[in-house]
């Protein structure tokens, strides 16, 4: 049997579902949703993934914060 062997790779993936998880719950949509609107202005890899370090270390409701004006700005710019 393989021995499951934890990477950084992988601790940003967990970190970037729980954090759509969480803020996709507080705004009220599913998921998906959330992750295909993150995903149209690359904020899965530009906040979640690559400000991994960072973010990490945030309560969850700081990660929510976070995530939900990010995405609000990028939203608005991306229909001016």
């Amino acid at each position: 049997m393989a021995e499951f062997v934890r990477t950084p790779e992988y601790d940003k993936i967990h970190f970037a579902v729980l954090a759509i998880g969480a803020t996709a719950k507080e705004m009220g949509i599913s998921d998906s949703e959330l992750y295909n609107r993150l995903k149209k202005v690359n904020l899965v890899q530009n906040l979640l993934l690559d400000c991994y370090d960072t973010l990490h270390c945030e309560s969850i409701s700081g990660v929510v914060w976070n995530v939900t004006e990010a995405l609000k700005n990028w939203e608005e710019e991306k229909n001016d």
